[in-house]
């Protein structure tokens, strides 16, 4: 089944090309032209990607997608304005997966978009690994896909997770910032270092019980960054 694509931009000459690039290439396409007409398309049907421009009307993009972010994991690309570096991290730190710069080409867009829908297909586990994986207060469930601090469930995007997972299969190892990049993201993402500084940022404020003193996912300053195994 083809993979539906919302894209909220206020734009019409962008949607057009959006649009237009996108079902070339087999997608279905949704379009919206605010966040509030987004929200309302979302709910309405299916969606396995959204492309969010920053500035609209009525409700902007950060703001659109902070409230898809209270419902859903769906993956978000935002689009920002070239050189607004700060709209991109703010657009990260929100929950998005993703960003592409204005303008870009379409092949640039449709590199992106399936190296995000790659990123959001539930991670394969061999047969015979174990079920659990526990880092002091940390649990994951690889069967369910679900991640615990003690007794609380933790809400994890496609990219937070597999990021996460990558730490618990390498316990102990000094992962680059690179290798991370290229495991996770995908090896056209290598040298993005931002989207990676802001997932690890988000992946501490949700797992650890001091953000700022971690214990499952560690600096080693020049080096990168490791899940320390735990003192027995």
């Amino acid at each position: 089944m083809a993979k539906r694509i919302l894209i909220v931009d206020d734009e019409p000459r962008y949607l057009r090309l959006l649009e237009a690039n996108l079902r070339t290439e087999g997608y279905e396409v949704a379009t919206a032209q605010d966040g509030m007409q987004a929200l309302e398309v979302f709910s309405a049907q299916p969606i396995d990607l959204v492309l969010l421009d920053v500035m609209m009307p009525r409700l902007d993009g950060f703001q659109t997608c902070q409230r898809i972010r209270e419902f859903s994991n769906v993956p978000i690309v935002i689009l920002t304005a070239r050189g607004e570096e700060q709209d991109r991290v703010r657009g990260l730190d929100l929950g998005a997966d993703d960003y592409l710069v204005k303008p870009f080409s379409a092949t640039e867009l449709l590199a992106r978009v399936r190296a995000v829908l790659r990123r959001a297909q539930p991670p394969t586990e061999s047969a015979n690994q174990v079920r659990f994986f526990t880092h002091d207060d940390l649990k994951i469930d690889f069967a369910r896909a679900e991640v615990w601090r003690g007794e609380e469930a933790i809400s994890l995007s496609a990219t937070e997770y597999r990021l996460l997972l990558h730490f618990a299969h390498n316990i102990g190892k000094i992962l680059t910032s690179e290798e991370l990049l290229s495991n996770v993201w995908g090896v056209e993402y290598k040298n993005d270092k931002e989207i990676l500084w802001v997932s690890i940022a988000r992946l501490r404020q949700k797992l650890e019980k001091d953000a700022h003193s971690p214990k499952h996912i560690v600096t080693r300053s020049g080096l990168g960054y490791l899940m320390p195994p735990v003192e027995t």
